[in-house]
């Protein structure tokens, strides 16, 4: 998690009159000051080209430093700041406040355990997308030259190559709310972009995995991982060609 430094009082500047104040209601838990989680409303001056990323720094460098969220990159490529942004999923550095209306709810992501207020524990994710085998499998030699791919190929799954693994696919997912053990949407997204990779030869053993009880076919088709997804993969998509790889591989 980045650290970021609270500035004092004195460095806090006057609304101007171009910014609006927003209400910003955040889900907060420390379970080293109360067990229970509870609800706290910050009232924020943003201007209208401010990002809710933007908004949340204002709340931990002028008016409650203890505010915590994981971010890095601010611009939507390493994931880290999902969050629940008015009952969805969103990456707070993308969506803009003008867009969410005078009150936003913000809360971490569901389905995972909280550790405190909007940062959660990502191991029971990370363990999902280690177990379909996200990596080339390959018997062949190292190659003295690259394994050359046509256009064709490459485009057969191209699409799942462009997840980020920012897990708000997986945590808008009704099945994975009540069930730990379900692999979830960005695990079969990662299997994927691998048993469609024509260089691979593990096709097979992922497609075993994700055949389990707790795999693909757990899905019920309710699309809101393709709705959360922030870089637009067709998550439905994909978990449906997984689905028919099943049904008409060679036995």
């Amino acid at each position: 998690m980045t650290v970021i430094e609270q500035r004092p009082p004195s460095e806090q500047s006057p609304v101007a009159d171009h910014l609006r104040v927003v209400r910003i209601k955040v889900r907060r838990y420390d379970p080293e000051v109360d067990p229970d989680a509870n609800w706290q409303t910050f009232e924020v001056p943003v201007e209208k080209s401010d990002r809710l990323i933007d908004a949340l720094h204002q709340i931990k460098w002028y008016q409650d430093g203890s505010l915590s969220f994981r971010r890095s990159c601010g611009h939507g490529v390493c994931g880290s700041d999902a969050m629940r942004v008015n009952g969805v999923n969103r990456l707070a550095c993308k969506v803009l406040v003008k867009d969410l209306g005078d009150e936003i709810l913000v809360e971490p992501i569901k389905g995972l355990p909280v550790l405190k207020d909007l940062i959660v524990d990502m191991e029971p994710f990370f363990a999902a997308f280690r177990a379909v085998q996200p990596f080339l499998v390959n018997s062949g030699r190292e190659p003295t030259r690259e394994r050359l791919q046509t256009a064709e190929q490459r485009e057969r799954f191209d699409d799942t190559t462009k997840c980020i693994m920012c897990a708000a696919c997986t945590t808008s997912c009704p099945i994975f709310w009540n069930d730990e053990a379900y692999f979830g949407p960005q695990a079969i997204v990662a299997a994927h972009r691998f048993i469609f990779d024509s260089r691979d030869e593990g096709a097979d053993e992922r497609l075993e995995i994700l055949n389990d009880k707790e795999g693909v076919w757990r899905c019920r088709t309710t699309f809101n991982c393709t709705d959360a997804c922030p870089r637009g993969i067709e998550i439905t998509k994909a978990i449906q060609e997984v689905k028919r790889a099943l049904i008409f591989r060679r036995r």
